[in-house]
C-alpha cells in the first residue's frame, strides 16, 4: 500500500518503560506470539506490552505504551480487565496501531465510532475474552495509533485492519463495528470476504453510496435529524477551521454529541473521551474520516454492487436507529439478522451491555463452534 507519511507532531502516547515480558494476566497463547512467530512479530514491528515467559526470548524488550488511552490509564474498568487484557503497539500497513489484546479462541476485531476509541466496548470485553481472542483496536487518527495526514477513506481504513491483524497471526477472523466503526466494518468485509467470517453493525441507519442513500441529508431538514447529523458536514469541512471552532471547546461540542444521539454516559466516560480528543492530532484524525466521505462514497457505490455473503447482524438501538439498521443492511448484504436493542440509544455497547453481549455471544456462536486453529489461521 502507499501510506503517507507518520505525522511527526502527533502524539504518541510512549512511555519510557521498557518490558520484555508481563508479570501474571491472561493474554492468549494465540495473542502473544511466540517462536517463528515471534521472529516474524518483530519483523512486522510488533511492540508488544508483555508476553508469556517462552516468548519472551525471541522477543526483545519494547517501549510500553503508558500514554493517555492506554490500558494502564483507562479509568473504571470492569474487575480483572488488566489481568486479561493490555495494550499493544503493532507496526502494521505503514502506521504503528494501537490495539488492546487478550482472551483466547478464535479472533474478534472490535471497531469502535466516533468519538471514542477502544475504551468504548470496554464493558463487553471480559465475556467476550472467554470465548475469543479479542482485538479491541484504535482508528488511525485516533487515541495512540499514529494519525497521518491522509489516508482516511475507508478502503485504507480496512487495509490498515487487514494489515494489524496479518501482523497479530490471524488470517480469518469476526468482526464487529459500531458508528463509524460499522462503516469500515462493512468496507473490511466487502473488499476482504476471504478474510470476515462473520460481521456485526452496529448503529448507521444508512451506508454512504449504498442502496441509494444520498452523499448528504437534506439543508432543511426536520429538527431531530438535523441535531443528529450536522456533525457530518460540519466534520467534513476540508480546512483547519472546524479544528479551530472545536478546539479549546472540545467539552462543549462532544458533550452535546454524547447527549444528542441519545441517553447518558457517565460523566467521568465523557471526561475521558473529551481528554482523547483534545489532542490536537485526534482531533485532526478524527475529522479524516468525514473530510474522505467522497472517496468512501464512491467506493461504496462499487461495493454495493456486490452484496455481502457472509452471516450480517444489523444492531440498532431501540431509542436510537432501531430497526433502520437491519433495514439499510438489506441494501449490503444477503444474510441479515436484526435485532434492536432495549434501553440502548446510539451508544449501545456502554448503555445496555448485557443485551449487545447476548446478542453478539448468539451471532457468534457458529463461528466459535467452527473455528479451529488451521481454519483461521
Amino acid at each position: 500500500m502507499n501510506m503517507s507519511p507518520v505525522d511527526p507532531s502527533a502524539d504518541d502516547g510512549i512511555g519510557g518503560t521498557t518490558s520484555s515480558h508481563r508479570s501474571g494476566g491472561r493474554l492468549s497463547r494465540r495473542a502473544v506470539l511466540g517462536g517463528a512467530a515471534a521472529t516474524a512479530a518483530v519483523a512486522a514491528g510488533i511492540s508488544l506490552t508483555g508476553g508469556l515467559a517462552e516468548a519472551s526470548a525471541a522477543v526483545p524488550s519494547h517501549r510500553t505504551p503508558s500514554g493517555f488511552g492506554a490500558v494502564s490509564t483507562a479509568p473504571n474498568l470492569p474487575a480483572g480487565f488488566k489481568d486479561t487484557f493490555a495494550s499493544r503497539l503493532v507496526r502494521a500497513g505503514g502506521i504503528r496501531q494501537h490495539a488492546v489484546v487478550g482472551g483466547d479462541g478464535p479472533p474478534l476485531l472490535l471497531v469502535h465510532g466516533w468519538p471514542q476509541n477502544w475504551y468504548a466496548w470496554r464493558m463487553l470485553m471480559p465475556a467476550l475474552a472467554k470465548n475469543f481472542t479479542v482485538i479491541a483496536v484504535d482508528q488511525r487518527g485516533i487515541g495512540l495509533t499514529d494519525k497521518p495526514q491522509t489516508g482516511y477513506d475507508t478502503r485504507t481504513l480496512a487495509n490498515d485492519l487487514i494489515a494489524l491483524m496479518d501482523a497479530l497471526g490471524h488470517r480469518r477472523f469476526a468482526v464487529a463495528g459500531h458508528d463509524t466503526g460499522m462503516v469500515i466494518s462493512y468496507a473490511l468485509a466487502a473488499d476482504h470476504p476471504d478474510r470476515v467470517e462473520r460481521v456485526a453493525l452496529a448503529e448507521v441507519p444508512g451506508l454512504p453510496g449504498v442502496g441509494g442513500l444520498a452523499a448528504s441529508p437534506p439543508l432543511f431538514a426536520p429538527e431531530a435529524f438535523n441535531n443528529r447529523l450536522w456533525h457530518i458536514p460540519f466534520n467534513r469541512v476540508n480546512s483547519n477551521l472546524t479544528e479551530q471552532l472545536v478546539s479549546g471547546r472540545e467539552k462543549i461540542y462532544f458533550g452535546y454529541e454524547f447527549a444528542v444521539q441519545g441517553g447518558k454516559l457517565p460523566a467521568w466516560a465523557i471526561e475521558y473521551y473529551v481528554r482523547l480528543y483534545s489532542n490536537p492530532g485526534t482531533l485532526r484524525g478524527s475529522f479524516g474520516f468525514y473530510r474522505a466521505f467522497d472517496a468512501t462514497f464512491a467506493q461504496n457505490e462499487e461495493r454495493s454492487k456486490t452484496k455481502l455473503a457472509m452471516p450480517v447482524l444489523a444492531i440498532g438501538g431501540a431509542e436510537s436507529y432501531g430497526s433502520d439498521v437491519g433495514k439499510a443492511m438489506a441494501n449490503a448484504a444477503s444474510n441479515v439478522q436484526s435485532v434492536v436493542i432495549p434501553g440502548a440509544a446510539h451508544w449501545v455497547a456502554e448503555q445496555a451491555p448485557q443485551a449487545m453481549l447476548s446478542s453478539l455471544t448468539k451471532f457468534l456462536a457458529p463461528y466459535r463452534a467452527g473455528a479451529s486453529s488451521t481454519s483461521l489461521r
